[in-house]
């Protein structure tokens, strides 16, 4: 007998109408019990309550027909559970089968709690030398016969014979050693306080954002990710001395996280800033620079010169202004960047407005005197020539123009479920996201990190948006 097996265990696999925990459901679970020598197996298709896309319908060969007359899962919820409560839970990628199982218990009031072993991480310690561990290169390589594929008991069962492969070429005390590496608890969650390990373990492998609030209440970190749960868990994890990490290492304590998964990477950006904006994080230094956006818009003067003047972002309509240069997140900055441009270009500061000049007027500005400037401060340089040179200086930061007649909207699309989510902009500023055609969520604002983001998604090659 499998010394894995001395204990009661669950192989579990699932077929569900697509991969996300939250929104998507089960239509097919199969179990294979294991109590030491005697193994039981079973079957059950469930009415997930939602249309089965079709893309999982020619995968798993599971139609919304077949779907019509079976029980809900909350008809099985309850024999489910006593089957599967203090059993070990074995599945290949077992966070997928398990996250899933929790969901729909939590859907009906159920807690269902588990130790969990993923096959797919057991097959890479035991199995090194191979590269794939998919249960189809399981499959191929230890030359498993299997009737069916992507049906739950079948897949199940192709996890069961493979335990039985692997003891046999392996030996029984291997696969037991593997399987207690794995079962130990990681070491970034043993120091944690229990609530917050549970949020940890019920985030997603998913792509999305999440933060980290200490026990005041306060925001203390804001980070996106293609994986949740990895990303969070490496916050906590220990370094070691001279070790570096692109995880923010929080001291405080924290007492609690919050996470929202993305349909796309346009998205997941997106809702970062808008978290990054409301949340300010305690170690997030981009938060506190988030703020009112400046442009320099130029202006003549009586004196014929032209000099460029900060105007607050909010108040212009990038729709219809021409000659707006540069986006600023403070007027500090806007006047740094003049300035820097003035020596390298030989403008005159002060007529540019960027030097303080307190002595007679005509009176020579200090890069004058150090041969930085042509003069234009005692009437060496007339204001034709320098107002000619300063709006070339200032092309390389000529702010786009709106390209589109009205509103738009980029959209991505969830290929598994069909869903779609739009975000909306118009004149560079965000307008909020709808689901489907729903209600507009999200906070409309305009920030210089929304422009960069959608002038970056413009540049794309094929990239289409959607006027609205």
């Amino acid at each position: 007998m499998n010394k894995l097996f001395a204990q009661p265990c669950a192989i579990v696999d699932l077929e569900t109408t697509g991969g996300n925990i939250s929104r998507d459901r089960i239509t097919e679970v199969g179990l294979v019990l294991i109590d030491g020598d005697r193994v039981e197996r079973l079957s059950w298709l469930v009415n997930p309550g939602q249309p089965i896309p079709p893309f999982i319908e020619n995968m798993t060969g599971i139609s919304n027909e077949m779907v019509a007359a079976a029980p809900p899962f909350s008809a099985l919820a309850a024999e489910l559970l006593a089957r599967l409560q203090g059993r070990l839970l074995l599945a290949h990628n077992a966070r997928f089968d398990y996250g899933f199982l929790k969901n729909e218990f939590r859907r009906y009031g159920l807690r269902f709690q588990a130790r969990t072993l993923c096959t797919v991480k057991l097959s890479r310690r035991l199995y090194p030398q191979h590269f794939k561990h998919s249960l189809d290169s399981l499959i191929e390589r230890h030359g498993i016969e299997m009737p069916e594929r992507h049906r739950a008991l079948a897949d199940a069962e192709a996890v069961h014979r493979f335990l039985e492969v692997a003891g046999a070429e392996l030996g029984q005390d291997r696969i037991a050693h593997e399987a207690a590496q794995l079962l130990a608890q990681p070491a970034e969650l043993s120091s944690l306080p229990a609530d917050l390990q549970q949020q940890i373990e019920d985030m997603p492998d998913s792509a999305g954002v999440y933060a980290l609030f200490g026990v005041d209440g306060g925001a203390l970190y804001v980070g996106r990710a293609p994986n949740l749960y990895r990303k969070a868990l490496a916050h906590f994890a220990e370094r070691k001395p001279g070790q570096k990490s692109h995880e923010a290492r929080i001291d405080e304590a924290v007492a609690r996280l919050e996470w929202r998964e993305s349909l796309g990477e346009f998205g997941a950006h997106l809702l970062e800033l808008q978290w990054l904006r409301r949340l300010q994080p305690l170690h997030n230094p981009r938060a506190r620079m988030m703020g009112e956006v400046c442009t320099l818009q130029l202006s003549p003067g009586d004196d014929g010169f032209v000099r460029p003047l900060s105007v607050a972002a909010q108040t212009i309509d990038f729709s219809r202004t021409a000659d707006l240069y540069g986006l600023f997140r403070h007027a500090r900055e806007a006047r740094k960047a003049l300035a820097q441009i003035a020596l390298a270009q030989g403008l005159c500061q002060a007529v540019l407005g960027v030097e303080q000049v307190t002595s007679r007027k005509g009176a020579p500005c200090a890069a004058y005197r150090i041969g930085r400037c042509r003069g234009a401060c005692v009437g060496d340089e007339g204001a034709d020539s320098h107002n000619r040179r300063l709006q070339t200086a200032l092309q390389r930061l000529r702010v786009k123009p709106w390209p589109f007649e009205g509103a738009v909207a980029v959209a991505e699309r969830d290929e598994v479920c069909g869903d779609v989510v739009e975000h909306l902009f118009d004149r560079w500023c965000y307008l909020g996201s709808r689901r489907n055609g729903g209600e507009l969520e999200g906070e409309p604002a305009f920030d210089l990190d929304y422009y960069k983001l959608l002038e970056s998604e413009l540049r794309k090659p094929g990239r289409a948006l959607r006027p609205l």
